[in-house]
């Protein structure tokens, strides 16, 4: 399977996610709660960063990446630049993994069950671009929930797409 496409996209997307943390102008924006909301940015930041971090690179990867993912979760108050720091390490990872993939392919069947049930690769590393765009769009409105002044955040493009 050419991995290309899913590299392009998940590069953008992640470019994207890092960009819409640093739209908020603030610091403590990205955490501030809105009613029925229950994950905000930060929250959605450090989550998609590791995310990725664990299943493409340490699963795929094989990176070594320790994932805590009750610390995603958890964590609060981390700032602005540290979270777009851990979404660009993130592209970093999977860009790497992907080209890689490219010329040496990936297994077949993803490495570790999930949830008890063996996945094909190609199937999950989709998943995992849906993953990746569903928190997006969660994270673009939190963001202008709680800074309507921050206005949009361009970028996702049909341009960076390949042409055939």
């Amino acid at each position: 399977m050419p991995y290309g496409s899913l590299r392009i996209i998940m590069a953008r997307d992640l470019d994207l996610a890092r960009r819409q943390i640093l739209a908020y102008p603030g610091d403590e924006l990205p955490w501030m709660p809105v009613g029925g909301i229950e994950n905000p940015g930060g929250v959605l930041g450090l989550h998609l960063a590791g995310n990725l971090q664990h299943y493409v690179g340490a699963l795929l990867g094989g990176t070594g990446y320790r994932r805590d993912r009750e610390a995603e979760f958890a964590r609060q108050e981390v700032p602005r630049t540290a979270i777009a720091g851990a979404l660009e390490a993130a592209a970093q990872t999977v860009d790497e993994v992907l080209a890689r993939a490219e010329k040496q392919g990936l297994p077949v069947v993803f490495p570790e069950p999930l949830r008890g049930r063996r996945v094909g690769t190609t199937d999950f590393l989709i998943h995992l671009a849906v993953h990746l765009g569903y928190h997006l769009g969660q994270l673009d409105y939190h963001r202008r929930m709680v800074a309507p002044e921050s206005g949009p955040v361009a970028g996702m493009s049909l341009e960076a797409l390949p042409e055939p």
